[in-house]
């Protein structure tokens, strides 16, 4: 927790006024644990909440104006609720912006301005959705001194509709959705096309979660990812001469497409297809695992997702490969793989909270050796989803 005295001093040396009035909103930041390249292919996804996120402080104005401003950005704007656009130098602000277009386009038209003071956690370009954050807490605090309903799971859609249409990024659901509804000490287990979701518990009990930077800017990852995407559309096509309706790879069992997978004739869309299918059922498997509190299993499922997306999907790169290795080489660690749409940004790994301080020297020192790139590392706990904090905590 972000020390709230200092943000309040910030706040008002910002805004003037008093700190009276002042609200205090956070949305974490997520991590997917499992569950990659699965959403657009009709399987599920398997994130958690962060306990570090974005904290927002807000304060109601007599006019129609938004003040944005942001302990990690120089810029800072007011800008008039009436008439809200895109424009590209407003930057982060956008963000915000687009969630209070939303909520009008959804007629929730905002009965005065508002002052608002960002203080985010999350290292930007780390994949660990500070967008999404940002989205959320917005949608959450402007609802809450609305007296509106705070719905999450349409909290989440709102934000995820602002980011497509306003902001212009085709995002899918998963980020925003696990940083509106996730809870401590559960993962959420989610159907990217229902959005039925289960939580379920993540007892880490002696192990941490430690998420690896890469700091490899991730180049590919459009082109890439539209070229699995189209691949995947190919193996449904092919594999509709045994499913005539078939639309989506997850629509299929795992023992289905193994009795079907010759009918794919390219070997590299077989091999794309085989990874979301086994991964969906690792996914599934995950689930059973924790359910019986069997963090190794969980591990050794976590191990063998990153090398189907390095085998078979071929989407981690050299840098999330030499990170992946020298974590798996440290006595105490369960699990490690990438996170993420790959090509860079980060991986994640189960570490026995006795190995973490060997974990972050040895793991930083090989991936700085093999790659000449810095990495960072963030030591975790599955935290809850958005929500209001009150100023004396």
């Amino acid at each position: 927790m972000p020390q709230l005295t200092s943000l309040l001093n910030e706040f008002t040396s910002r805004f003037g006024g008093t700190e009276q009035a002042v609200r205090i909103f956070h949305a974490p930041g997520r991590v997917n644990l499992i569950g990659e390249h699965t959403d657009y292919n009709g399987g599920a996804v398997f994130p958690a909440a962060l306990t570090f996120g974005t904290t927002l402080l807000i304060r109601p104005r007599d006019d129609r104006q938004l003040r944005l401003a942001s302990t990690n950005f120089a810029l800072s704007h007011e800008v008039p609720l009436d008439g809200l656009s895109l424009k590209e130098e407003d930057d982060w602000m956008n963000y915000p912006k687009g969630v209070a277009w939303e909520l009008e386009q959804r007629g929730y038209r905002l009965s005065r301005g508002y002052d608002l003071l960002f203080h985010g956690e999350i290292p930007n370009g780390a994949g660990l959705s500070s967008s999404a954050s940002i989205e959320v807490v917005t949608a959450f605090a402007l609802l809450t001194m609305e007296g509106q309903p705070t719905d999450t799971v349409q909290i989440a859609l709102w934000s995820q509709h602002a980011e497509n249409e306003f902001v212009g990024v085709k995002c899918g659901i998963m980020d925003q959705f696990a940083v509106a509804n996730g809870k401590k000490d559960h993962a959420i287990h989610l159907d990217c096309d229902t959005l039925k979701y289960e939580l379920v518990p993540f007892r880490s009990g002696d192990y941490k979660l430690v998420i690896g930077n890469t700091n490899k800017r991730r180049g590919l990852v459009d082109s890439k990812y539209n070229e699995r995407r189209a691949q995947c559309e190919q193996a449904v096509r092919d594999l509709r001469k045994a499913f005539p309706d078939l639309t989506l790879l997850g629509q299929l069992t795992l023992a289905q497409f193994e009795a079907n997978e010759q009918l794919i004739g390219d070997e590299t869309v077989r091999r794309r297809a085989r990874h979301v299918v086994q991964e969906i059922d690792r996914v599934q498997r995950s689930i059973e695992v924790l359910n019986r509190n069997d963090l190794a299993a969980f591990g050794a499922l976590m191990n063998a997702s990153h090398d189907s997306l390095r085998d078979l999907y071929e989407v981690t790169g050299a840098e999330l490969d030499a990170m992946v290795d020298a974590a798996r080489s440290v006595p105490g660690v369960l699990g490690s793989r990438m996170t993420g749409a790959g090509f860079g940004g980060c991986t994640i790994s189960l570490v026995h909270k006795d190995s973490v301080e060997r974990f972050i020297s040895e793991v930083g020192e090989k991936y700085e050796e093999a790659t000449g790139l810095r990495a960072d590392f963030y030591v975790c706990d599955i935290g809850d989803g958005v929500r209001e904090w009150k100023k004396e905590a």
